[in-house]
């Protein structure tokens, strides 16, 4: 028996339509985003150090979609929620689209420098040494706690919320906001970037209550209502 290793076992996975993928395809890709191995008929095998997941999900169709369970959404660092491009950027994809149809098959194409992983490593490394005062980490932990005990903050947010999000939201936020700041080339962490980054964060970590789903309320207005009911400090 000789393993023959699949698509898992690079180093960027995209997952197109992720949400069109049956559950023992779910639980594979479950165990690979949560452990960071893949088991095969009793062997195990580690994945590279430089492994992530990128997956779309189609918001129209219904028919043929299995809904992702709560565990691997949580593996998640974050849902962006990409609508139709404005008449500027479609136009762009007019021109790209009509350039690509021209060129011949044998035709090279542009192509750049590809990064090393060390490269990446370090910049982890420095996203990682950015300064958040101890003021904004609380505010960070405020937001998510907040969501585990709404009540505190409005009866009606109590009233729309299920269930909260998982520490795994605290570790998203932080890594996320040191992200912005760093690649806008900031030292320090600012309340903004805690803000701009919540909803990404947190609106696939949530579960709406049946109430909030009957008044048409979603995750993204619970998240912007509870945070404008915390203070900044």
């Amino acid at each position: 028996f000789e393993l023959q290793k699949g698509t898992l076992f690079h180093k960027l996975i995209l997952a197109d339509e992720i949400n069109r993928a049956p559950a023992k395809v779910q639980s594979a890709l479950l165990e690979a985003m949560a452990e960071r191995q893949i088991t095969v008929g009793g062997a195990t095998y580690p994945l590279p150090g430089l492994f992530m997941v990128m997956a779309t999900q189609n918001p129209i169709e219904q028919e043929g979609t299995y809904p992702l369970p709560e565990a691997q959404l949580d593996r998640f660092l974050l849902h962006i929620k990409i609508d139709y491009p404005e008449a500027a950027h479609e136009k762009s994809i007019l021109h790209l689209s009509r350039s690509e149809a021209r060129q011949s098959p044998l035709q090279k194409t542009e192509r750049f420098s590809p990064l090393s992983q060390q490269t990446l490593f370090t910049a982890r490394n420095e996203v990682l040494d950015i300064h958040m005062a101890e003021s904004l980490e609380n505010y960070l932990l405020q937001i998510i706690l907040a969501t585990r005990n709404p009540a505190a903050y409005g009866a009606d947010l109590a009233a729309w919320l299920q269930f909260g999000a998982s520490p795994r939201a605290s570790i998203a936020l932080d890594r996320c906001a040191r992200a912005k700041a760093w690649l806008e080339q900031r030292d320090f962490v600012g309340p903004e970037d805690i803000q701009a980054l919540a909803l990404d964060v947190l609106r696939h970590r949530l579960i709406l209550s049946y109430e909030a789903e009957a008044e048409g309320i979603t995750t993204d207005h619970f998240i912007k209502e509870l945070i404008a009911r915390i203070a900044v400090p």
